[in-house]
Order: structure tokens, then sequence, then C-alpha cells
């Protein structure tokens, strides 16, 4: 059954060619797509690791949030 089946496989791919090139060729593309993005991927976030890592350990950042009072939002620094 195994083998029957593994040989009909091989026809049909005997005769369509063309088809069967075109598939092979569509997968290869879009794996090589997918690797590629991913590699640019990683780069891009080692690349913005090495910034943060360049500003120092030495750095403060302050950020002005508002406070909410029985459902009055205050204005910007106020807390």
């Amino acid at each position: 059954m195994l083998w029957g089946d593994a040989r009909s496989a091989l026809r049909a791919l005997r005769v369509n060619t063309l088809r069967s090139v075109l598939t092979t060729l569509g997968i290869v593309i879009g794996v090589a797509a997918i690797i590629a993005m991913v590699a640019v991927g990683a780069g891009a976030q080692e690349r913005v690791a090495e910034q943060i890592r360049s500003l120092g350990s030495n750095l403060l950042v302050v950020v002005a949030s508002t406070t909410n009072l029985g459902g009055v939002r205050g204005g910007a620094g106020k807390t």
C-alpha cells in the first residue's frame, strides 16, 4: 500500500514537471524569506540593545504622570 502510494506520487511529479518545479521554487523562496526576515529582526534588536547599552548606567528617566481622584483626572505632573 505504501509502496504503491509512493510510486503514484513519483509518477505525478514526473508528469507535472513544471508544476513540481514551481512548487519547489515557491517553497524555497518562502523559507529563504522567513530566514532573512528573522535575521534582519535579530540584527535590529541587537543594534537597539547596543545603543541602549551605550547610554551608560547613570541615566535617570523621569516621566510625568496624572492622578485620578474621585473620577476627576488631574493634569500632568500633579502626583
